[in-house]
């Protein structure tokens, strides 16, 4: 016997599910893409906090969301799917969408295009169709337009041309191409100001920006909005966790549906460290050579200072404040566990007041951070009569400090061996900061590059914490 489904039931479940799908953005995908793509927690986790993202722009929030995940993961595929839903929830909103490449762009377009036109699409949202023929607006390869509406999608590359386009949701796409460019800091610089000067002008006063990249570098356009902008939420997802969570535990894959373990282990070995740290691991580092393997150095966003058995401020003072030699101050930990941390550095070309001006404010702001006792001030002191003054007179800025001048004797390559072993080894981390990309490419360039204040400084401070005192210009600290 054949069970006959009533024509209207079936007319009414269809109804329903577009309902459900225009007031829910994973309820959408599924709908959208039933039998067509794999399907996880991770997915509905990232549907879930994008719909979040669009309730705060259309309450005004302003939101600030940065997706990272490691590759063919279905990040890209999200954001398009993410960018039909709210056009079709109000098609009066104006996106534009960068990216590296004018092929990424078009390719995310002819997708919207073909999402706008299924039928699908057309039961869940009847009322918005786009441009074409006939119809008096826009749809090419780089816009679309929506008809009888305000609103529209364009298209454009890192870089690109926006000057007169207004702007309520922003969406960058990989804004760089790989490893190679993110590792130049011209290229680091003219996307940084693209981005300042064209693309964020273009806002509306409630604009939204969602990002979704590869953090290859720690100075990348992401890592300097983080540092300007607060309240950015980024969510990292490593292709393996790294430590038990809500979702997984430790040594588990993403996405097993899609990229299993087996399969991201393989990955693993055809990579270098620093690439399957930044592609798959999402964890912005430099890769570099010579005495620092900066592949192993690491960002720390949140740092525990209760881990901190003993901290340094090491001082290298540059001598002029026109164009030479700089000044270096870095703050570094020794923690409990056998490992170091640096925490800030301070740099700047100053002249003699000044520079004591600034040494003595940072020591003043670390002390005041410091579990009382575990903090120390330290100055180099360069041979010969001048040095022995300069350090004389830091040491007496610093009354009341528990200071020390270090009598430096060799090379700054021999000085800085026992630290580079650390970093080797795997045994320094830094707390995330603006100031990590000038000392990142500086010690890329170590012992050849222009400028070593800051990793002289950085093998101060490190020789000091695992030696102890070894010199004080006056036979003893200030108390």
């Amino acid at each position: 016997m054949t069970l006959r489904v009533p024509i209207g039931y079936v007319e009414g479940k269809a109804a329903q599910a577009a309902a459900e799908a225009r007031e829910s953005f994973w309820a959408f995908r599924k709908n959208l893409r039933y039998g067509t793509m794999l399907w996880g927690w991770w997915v509905e986790l990232v549907a879930v906090v994008l719909q979040q993202f669009y309730q705060d722009f259309v309450a005004g929030r302003r939101p600030r969301l940065a997706l990272m995940a490691p590759p063919q993961h279905g990040k890209s595929l999200t954001s398009i799917d993410f960018i039909a839903w709210i056009s079709g929830k109000n098609p009066d909103i104006k996106t534009i969408f960068a990216s590296y490449s004018a092929e990424l762009g078009e390719r995310t377009n002819r997708d919207l295009q073909r999402i706008f036109q299924s039928e699908r699409y057309k039961r869940i949202f009847p009322l918005t169709r786009i441009g074409g023929i006939g119809t008096g607006w826009q749809c090419n390869n780089e816009l679309i337009e929506f008809v009888g509406r305000r609103g529209s999608f364009r298209n454009t590359t890192v870089e690109g041309q926006i000057t007169g386009m207004e702007l309520h949701l922003g969406v960058i796409d990989d804004p760089v191409k790989g490893s190679a460019e993110a590792h130049s800091r011209v290229i680091r610089d003219r996307t940084w100001n693209w981005f300042v000067d064209d693309f964020c002008t273009r806002f509306a006063a409630n604009g939204a920006l969602l990002v979704i990249m590869t953090r290859w570098h720690l100075d990348d356009l992401l890592g300097r909005f983080i540092e300007r902008i607060p309240g950015v939420r980024v969510l990292r997802f490593p292709a393996i966790c790294e430590r038990d969570d809500n979702y997984r535990r430790a040594g588990e894959p993403l996405f097993p549906e899609l990229k299993p373990l087996d399969f991201l282990l393989d990955q693993q070995k055809l990579l270098t460290e620093g690439s399957w740290q930044a592609l798959y691991q999402q964890s912005p580092i430099i890769i570099g050579g010579g005495i620092f393997p900066i592949e192993k150095l690491k960002a720390l966003p949140m740092f525990d200072r209760s881990r901190i058995l003993k901290s340094v401020r090491y001082f290298d003072k540059g001598g002029t404040d026109s164009g030479g030699a700089f000044t270096a101050g870095v703050l570094m930990h020794a923690l409990k566990d056998k490992t170091y941390v640096i925490e800030h550095v301070v740099r700047g070309q100053w002249s003699a007041l000044e520079r004591e001006e600034k040494i003595k404010f940072w020591a003043e702001r670390d002390r005041a951070n410091s579990r009382p006792g575990a903090y120390e001030v330290g100055v180099e002191q360069e041979p010969g009569s001048g040095g022995k003054e300069s350090a004389e007179n830091t040491i007496r800025n610093l009354r009341g400090f528990k200071v020390f001048a270090d009598k430096v004797t060799g090379s700054k390559e021999v000085r800085a061996e026992p630290f580079a072993a650390q970093v080797q080894g795997g045994n320094v981390s830094m707390v995330a900061g603006i100031w990590q990309a000038d000392l990142l490419d500086e010690m890329q360039s170590f012992p050849n590059g222009k400028y070593r204040d800051q990793v002289d400084a950085c093998s101060g401070a490190f020789n000091r914490l695992v030696s102890g005192p070894t010199y004080n210009l006056f036979g003893g600290a200030f108390d």
